[in-house]
This record gives structure tokens, sequence and C-alpha cells, in this order.
């Protein structure tokens, strides 16, 4: 108990002494949200770039990286708040109808949720097949991939996939967040791998 609320401590004080971060040009005016255009802060990513190495946490506070996944294809499927509509959606929809048919894929949910909801998320809906992981610590993940939405604390839906050497081969930056992703394309990508 003391452990965890040391680390909510830890994660309030990160966000008031933290570096302003720039804006993500690289995807400026592509998401918006009620129809309005939305700013995003980080760098950016591109197919064909190798995916930044990131740090975020499970469920259980334990730092996990992008390294862990050495020499495995991963799909990321980035969503804003796991206990939301279209978030839960699109969650199901990769555990229930994707992860099964690639089993040699890893199967990631990140999003800025504290691990305590992810884990009762995960548990309430029988999430099982793909790992929901936290970037509420460090926002290190956004940071990187250029997905945090400015003002908002959240990561903007979108779906990467990686190769086994982490090249990211895959990006949907999902347009509205009201909205799933194009599951179809996903797929297709997938079945290359």
């Amino acid at each position: 108990m003391f452990r965890a609320l040391f680390l909510i401590l830890s994660i309030f004080s990160s966000f008031t002494n933290a570096t302003p971060i720039l804006e993500n040009k690289l995807d400026a005016g592509k998401v918006s949200a009620q129809g309005k255009p939305v700013t995003l802060l980080g760098k950016g990513v591109s197919v064909g770039d190798t995916a930044p190495n990131f740090k975020v946490v499970d469920g259980n506070f334990t730092p996990v990286t992008l390294d862990d996944y050495k020499d495995q294809a991963i799909l990321i499927s980035v969503v804003p708040s796991l206990d939301t509509g279209i978030c839960s959606l699109q969650t199901k929809h990769f555990n229930e109808k994707v992860a099964a048919q690639f089993p040699a894929v890893v199967m990631l949910t990140i999003s800025a949720d504290l691990p305590f909801a992810q884990k009762r998320f995960c548990k309430t809906e029988n999430i099982d097949k793909i790992t929901a992981l936290s970037d509420s610590v460090w926002r290190d993940f956004g940071q990187k991939y250029g997905l945090i939405i400015k003002d908002m604390g959240l990561l903007t839906r979108s779906v990467l996939i990686l190769d086994r050497s982490h090249n990211i081969i895959y990006k949907q930056l999902v347009s509205s967040l009201s909205t799933e992703p194009e599951y179809n394309s996903v797929l297709e990508k997938l079945k290359t791998l």
C-alpha cells in the first residue's frame, strides 16, 4: 500500500516538475475530438523508423520497456482511456478477435490510465491475450511516439505494428477520437509478418 502511495506521489511530482513537451509537427492536424483539432505532443514516428525504446509500467508498477520484447513482432493498440466505450471496444477487439489469429505477435494496449484502473478493467472484461501497460508514470511512450493529447494528458487512439527487428511497419493514427481503428488494414499488415 505504501509503495503504491509513494508511486502516486512520485507521478504527481513528475508532472509538476516536468519539462514542457514540444508539439508533434509530423502529425499536426491529423486528429480531432468532437470535430475540433487536437494538438499532439512529442516527437512523432513514421513507418520505416526504428521504434524508439520506451518505458511504461505493468499492473504492478513494474517497469516494462520495448527491449523486453527483443526479437518479437508487436502490435501496440493505443487508447485514451480503457474505461470509455470506444477504447473498451478496441481493446476487446484485439483481445478476442486478433490475438488468437496471430499467436506469435505480442499484443499490447498502452494508455495513460493508472495501473490500478487497467487491472480492474482487464479483470472485469476478461482481457487475457493482450497486455495492458500504463504510460502514466513517465509519459515516455507518449513523448517518444508523439501521441500525447495536449491539455488532456491522454494518449491519442492509434495502432502500431513493429516487426521482429522493431522497425515500424504500420501506423494508424485514428483521425477522430470517437471512432474505432480501421481493423481490416491492421489484419492485412499482420498477415505479412
